[in-house]
């Protein structure tokens, strides 16, 4: 079996991957992350900071796949990272109530015996109902809007906000995890 070095601290990636059946250990990589809406390419940005942390990791020494990954919203033409406080955070989530809008993450999978890597960008559109004004405040004060890109995070297997998903589910809450076995077994082939 292929040891899954995940290169973060988020343990919603390091539980949807131990759920998926990878034998994974987490490795934060430590890295200070640069602000993907500065890049000219969004897509080039969250690869390089996808990259910057499996390196980051790699350096270290670890054996196995190491995979740096960074996820964001984007709606009305805006990168929405993690929110900042409460206020930041009802602002993202009223910039997506009742939209059709993105998740993107930036992934890198680097083999840590030959510092082969593949990367990538993995898009999941979300149409999400309109919420009411109780629900922003509930949502809010329950906190699951802390650490979360766009403030929001999917609740699977039935999202009480979220009407469609078009591409991986899994993607919205950090890994695509059908592109991450594609991208493994290419790796199997390779060795």
């Amino acid at each position: 079996m292929i040891r899954l070095i995940l290169a973060s601290q988020s343990t919603d990636r390091l539980n949807l991957l131990r759920n998926a059946g990878y034998d994974v250990e987490a490795i934060p990589a430590n890295v200070t992350e640069p602000d993907p809406a500065h890049f000219p390419d969004l897509d080039a940005g969250l690869v390089h900071i996808a990259a910057l942390k499996a390196r980051a990791v790699a350096r270290r020494g670890v054996q196995g796949l190491i995979l740096g990954a960074d996820t964001v919203g984007f709606a009305g033409g805006r990168v929405l990272g993690k929110p900042v406080d409460r206020a930041d955070a009802l602002r993202m989530l009223q910039m997506i109530s009742g939209t059709i809008h993105e998740v993107l993450t930036g992934w890198c999978l680097i083999r840590a015996r030959d510092q082969l890597q593949i990367a990538g960008v993995e898009r999941t559109t979300i149409t999400m109902r309109t919420w009411t004004p109780d629900e922003f405040e509930t949502y809010l004060d329950n906190g699951a809007w802390i650490a979360k890109s766009g403030a929001y995070g999917l609740s699977l297997p039935h999202d009480p906000f979220v009407t469609r998903i078009a591409g991986s589910s899994s993607n919205v809450i950090g890994v695509p995890l059908e592109r991450l076995a594609q991208v493994i077994a290419e790796f199997r082939l390779g060795q």
